[in-house]
């Protein structure tokens, strides 16, 4: 990470979203690692929440947060694998205005470091819906620190060179 000291930090709020037919507040410990590091990033955590591996489900509370003009970004974890309860990518596809397609490129990049070939398993992807950032990232304790540390904690820095995802909010619903 290019870190520019001359570049003033940008706190920005984030959504966290649990995707899980089994997981509870007691035992989400993805969303906890990923709720920490927002906090631990200088970042607000804005709200969070678990629902089930439902694409309406899902879809509704994206589209509530991203009505939410407080609401800068959107991070999901779970449901992107390729059982037939993995519905998160369906559910993105209903809200989103674009795909980031580079995001989920460089996750399965990353993880193949850390899991081979397994990370071929994994529909990690983003989107852009109506100026809030969305990204989906499966739903382990391996995966939520590869797209935080190595993805999202860089591209969520205003301070990042030689671009970051929080400079082009501005611009995000422009026409």
């Amino acid at each position: 990470m290019a870190i520019d000291p001359e570049r003033l930090f940008k706190p920005i709020a984030i959504a966290l979203l649990t995707i899980s037919d089994t997981r509870t507040t007691a035992d989400d410990t993805s969303g906890d690692i990923l709720a920490e590091r927002i906090k631990a990033a200088g970042h607000r955590l804005a709200e969070r929440a678990i629902v089930r591996d439902d694409v309406g489900v899902i879809a509704t509370r994206l589209n509530n947060w991203i009505d939410d003009r407080a609401i800068d970004c959107v991070i999901c974890t779970g449901g992107t694998g390729l059982t037939g309860r993995d519905v998160t990518p369906e559910a993105l596809d209903r809200v989103k205005e674009r795909d980031i397609p580079g995001f989920g490129e460089l996750f399965r990049w990353i993880s193949y470091g850390t899991i081979g070939t397994s990370t071929i398993q994994s529909r990690a992807c983003a989107v852009l819906a109506r100026g809030t950032y969305i990204f989906a990232l499966p739903g382990s304790n391996g995966a939520v620190k590869d797209g935080w540390d190595r993805i999202l904690a860089e591209q969520l820095d205003s301070r990042n060179r030689p671009c970051n995802f929080v400079e082009l909010m501005p611009r995000l619903r422009e026409v």
